[in-house]
């Protein structure tokens, strides 16, 4: 299959492509790195990386922005950063995408295990996440021509705990080489409109 990784450069972009491309050709998006770059912020961006790219059989979307802090805090245009982000980014990979994939193909999106454990903090990545998950379920009934969309929500990745592990107190770190084994799972399997949970044991 022609897979692309979006967010390839990525901790866990670069997890998923090392899953993928022995089995697969995989085309690495990044935001300023890979073999071509996207904003997926930006609609026309995210066209003109598919009409580069040309047909492809899988998508696998590894990124999104969102801000993390206090809920009062959180001003509109925080709010705003992951509901045009990591949100709709990922949506519209979607919606243009389904113009160019193989009848029979997928998409894989990244939310995050706080759309059910969440966060202090986490507010707007916990709405965001929860977001994309309803998105996939409500999108599998009605996708054309046999395609498919899941969700991969992973817990803190082992190596973002130098980053992010005070913010996770108690939560299981997992290597990114077995999150990357569930977008294999979406990719090659049959899943329609599920969300693969990678969790540690708490």
């Amino acid at each position: 299959m022609k897979i692309i990784v979006i967010g390839a450069t990525g901790t866990l972009g670069r997890a998923v492509t090392a899953e993928l491309e022995n089995d697969h050709e995989v085309v690495k998006v990044g935001f300023t790195d890979g073999d071509i770059q996207v904003d997926i912020a930006d609609i026309a961006s995210i066209k003109a990386m598919f009409e580069q790219v040309g047909p492809f059989d899988a998508l696998v979307a590894t990124t999104g922005v969102v801000h993390f802090g206090p809920l009062a805090d959180i001003t509109q245009d925080q709010w705003q950063l992951g509901l045009n982000n990591k949100l709709m980014g990922q949506i519209n990979l979607v919606m243009e995408g389904a113009k160019h994939i193989s009848e029979g193909g997928s998409f894989t999106l990244t939310s995050g295990i706080i759309s059910k454990d969440p966060i202090r903090f986490g507010a707007s990545a916990s709405t965001v996440c929860s977001a994309l998950e309803g998105f996939a379920a409500s999108a599998a009934l009605e996708l054309p021509r046999s395609l498919r969309v899941n969700v991969v929500s992973p817990t803190m990745l082992e190596e973002s705990v130098h980053l992010f592990g005070a913010a996770f107190a108690g939560f299981e770190p997992v290597p990114a080489a077995v999150v990357a084994k569930a977008f294999r799972k979406s990719v090659e399997g049959a899943k329609n409109g599920a969300t693969l949970y990678v969790q540690g044991r708490t």
